[in-house]
């Protein structure tokens, strides 16, 4: 039975509450799961609203082909470890991107749109044009993104001469064309100007993402993830969809401030960042720091004993907890220590790891309780009273020259001031720098020791130790 217009209007408004309330929800921790519960029925009142709905015609090809890609989705989510979850994020921009430049594609060459005529029109045409930009951009630079993440493209920036008036001649190019595009009559001539501005358009995604370095990925990817909201609200408009206007607004504005939260605790420039102007950092004064005193290390059964006599403990984790898969054992790590009644607790950086959030998201994997993982903010007084600190595969996120080395790529940016605590107990596999390249003077510091080896293997063998 076909939906009536007022119902599905009426659905429309109710999924979008849902999906306020989802995003609300995604807020906290606590809270999180209840907000992707909203979301996911959210999504299923709009699908069964809209596929129902007056002017939809071809259910049984939509429906076969909503199974087919539920049952890819089911497969890849079951198949992706927690560990490639950025790289999934990032792909799965570029397919809403796609979707934006198909729908504008389709939306200008259809029969009713083409009857528009005057004011209409016009306004038609400036929305395909838009939805079609921003997804070609965010179609390419999300295959960047992916690339980076996924170790398939190096993460150092591009950085030559006129990259930037590269950039602004072909967003140039691109207006030019659209101004073009908007006073052409004929539609078959129009596609070909449509179409040529999709490439470069994609020619500008894949600069500005290229010219990014490893280090602000997490912005990028969070700013991706803005761009496809303003794509799907493009695409809501072109094909009249509210839902879809109302959904990419959503998403938009929130990556967008997701963005400006990532860049402040990295201490980068918002704008620098998106457009690669390679000024997104502060500017380094001076020059760098000679690195004093010696770098030492413990052995396993050293570190347990030292580990048996504390009894405040903080653990930092970072990228190389996610690729050694250690979240399980350290929170058994965790159990053991709590059972003598020591006080243990989590502190993650804003930034850690390659995505927005991504140490929370491995640490719930691990069924840590929440109210043992702390922010940067809320941990960083406690450290004078802390009696050891392991800092589990993190660097960039510990380096104490964000604080006193002018001459740093990273000063300025607020970090976990570790070498406050009685004692630091660094696990790294080997002296390798972090995403930004810089050499951390935690290692020399008098309160530092090394080590080595995956974290996996080391906090098994901890935990034979304290056992």
């Amino acid at each position: 039975m076909i939906i009536m217009k007022e119902i599905q209007t009426a659905a429309y408004l109710f999924a979008c509450i849902l999906f306020i309330l989802s995003l609300s929800g995604l807020s906290s921790q606590e809270t999180a799961k209840r907000g992707v519960l909203y979301g996911i029925l959210g999504m299923t009142i709009a699908v069964i609203a809209t596929l129902f709905g007056e002017t939809i015609e071809g259910h049984s090809y939509i429906i076969i082909s909503l199974v087919i890609a539920s049952v890819i989705g089911l497969v890849v989510a079951r198949k992706v470890e927690m560990t490639a979850m950025p790289q999934l994020v990032a792909i799965l921009h570029s397919f809403v991107g796609l979707a934006a430049v198909l729908v504008g594609f389709g939306s200008y060459l259809d029969s009713t749109t083409q009857a528009l005529t005057g004011v209409e029109h016009g306004i038609h045409l400036v929305e395909v044009f838009i939805g079609v930009f921003i997804g070609a951009i965010t179609l390419t630079g999300s295959v960047i993104a992916w690339g980076k993440l996924d170790g398939k493209l190096p993460s150092k920036p591009w950085n030559f001469h006129g990259l930037q008036w590269m950039n602004f001649g072909l967003f140039c190019l691109c207006i030019g064309l659209g101004i073009v595009f908007f006073s052409e009559q004929n539609n078959s001539i129009g596609m070909i100007y449509l179409i040529s501005m999709s490439a470069i358009a994609c020619i500008i995604g894949i600069s500005l993402v290229m010219a990014i370095g490893g280090g602000d990925m997490p912005v990028v990817v969070s700013m991706l993830n803005s761009y496809s909201g303003w794509a799907a609200s493009a695409a809501g408009f072109m094909l009249s969809n509210d839902l879809l206007i109302v959904t990419g607004a959503l998403v938009g504005s929130s990556g967008a401030i997701l963005s400006l939260h990532m860049c402040k605790a990295m201490n980068r420039s918002f704008f620098s960042v998106i457009f690669a102007s390679g000024k997104s950092s502060l500017p380094q004064i001076g020059e760098k720091k000679v690195l004093e005193g010696e770098i030492t290390s413990l052995g396993h059964e050293e570190v347990a004993e030292l580990l048996n006599v504390s009894k405040s403990i903080v653990i930092v984790p970072g990228y190389g907890m996610a690729t050694a898969k250690a979240q399980y054992l350290i929170y058994e790590l965790v159990q053991t220590l709590q059972k003598q009644g020591k006080n243990v607790r989590f502190a993650i950086h804003p930034v850690a790891g390659r995505l927005p959030g991504h140490m929370n998201v491995l640490l719930a994997e691990a069924n840590v309780p929440y109210d043992i993982v702390l922010e940067m903010d809320e941990i960083n007084d406690d450290m004078v009273e802390t009696d050891v600190v392991l800092v589990i595969g993190a660097n960039d996120v510990v380096n104490p020259s964000a604080i006193d080395d002018p001459s740093s790529s990273i000063y300025g940016m607020p970090v976990i001031e570790v070498w406050k605590a009685g004692k630091v107990i660094i696990m790294k596999r080997g002296m390798n720098a972090g995403y930004s390249g810089e050499e951390n003077p935690l290692f020399y510091k008098d309160n530092a020791e090394m080590l080595y080896g995956d974290a996996k293997s080391s906090v098994e063998k901890l935990m034979n130790y304290l056992k």
